[in-house]
């Protein structure tokens, strides 16, 4: 039964990477993207992406993921019938957000003599933030991401409000299956979460060392 229920948890939690893997992917560059936005001296696009980050960061990621399912229906349009595919898009936007508040806090920790030695080198604006600037934010903001990071491990959870089979949805339904409270695949579940943030904090402590030539 032990092996069973192991190895049910296992395809839940392919569900479950599958979804965090989808997100870093989308949520790191767009965040950058988004952040940039935030930045902006063109007043209209700055006000704009503050506006986005301010509701997605002041709401639910659960209310976001029941709003980017069932929100198309209810104004006329196609409805989302592919679930998963509508948790990945709830999670890229929110964590978009919060990953641009990060890029935004550490590309502004970079003092203006990063950039005027960038231009008396001769470098366009593009090189130096490309170069000189993006290297350095990513030192400083390492530790932070990495917070969001692991917590985003945990918010995958949360798909299983729209339907999503991952990992704690075959956790609760197991106890059906193998008759066995539901507290005990529920606790299986948890060992898969904390051997993967475990590996997690392995690759962020190793990604910091490589990055200690940085003394900023």
């Amino acid at each position: 039964m032990f092996f069973g229920i192991i190895g049910e948890l296992a395809v839940g939690f392919l569900t479950t990477l599958e979804l965090f893997a989808l997100t870093l992917v989308f949520a790191l560059p767009l965040g950058l993207l988004v952040s940039l936005c935030t930045m902006s001296k063109f007043a209209p696009l700055r006000v704009l992406f503050k506006v986005i980050v301010w509701v997605v960061r002041g709401t639910p990621l659960m209310l976001q993921l029941l709003v980017i399912f069932y929100g198309p229906g209810l104004i006329g349009l196609p409805p989302l019938t592919n679930r998963f595919l509508a948790a990945v898009i709830a999670f890229v936007i929110n964590y978009a957000c919060y990953f641009s508040e990060i890029y935004r806090g550490g590309i502004e920790s970079i003092s203006k003599g990063q950039y005027e030695a960038g231009q008396v080198l001769g470098m366009t604006r593009s090189q130096i933030f490309f170069k000189v600037v993006l290297l350095q934010v990513v030192k400083r903001i390492l530790a932070p991401m990495s917070n969001e990071v692991m917590t985003l491990v945990k918010d995958t959870s949360l798909a299983n409000t729209i339907g999503v089979i991952e990992i704690l949805r075959v956790a609760q339904s197991i106890n059906a299956y193998y008759a066995v409270n539901i507290i005990i695949p529920v606790l299986y579940a948890g060992l898969f979460y904390l051997a993967f943030i475990g590996i997690l904090t392995i690759v962020f402590g190793r990604l910091e060392k490589k990055l200690n030539y940085f003394k900023v």
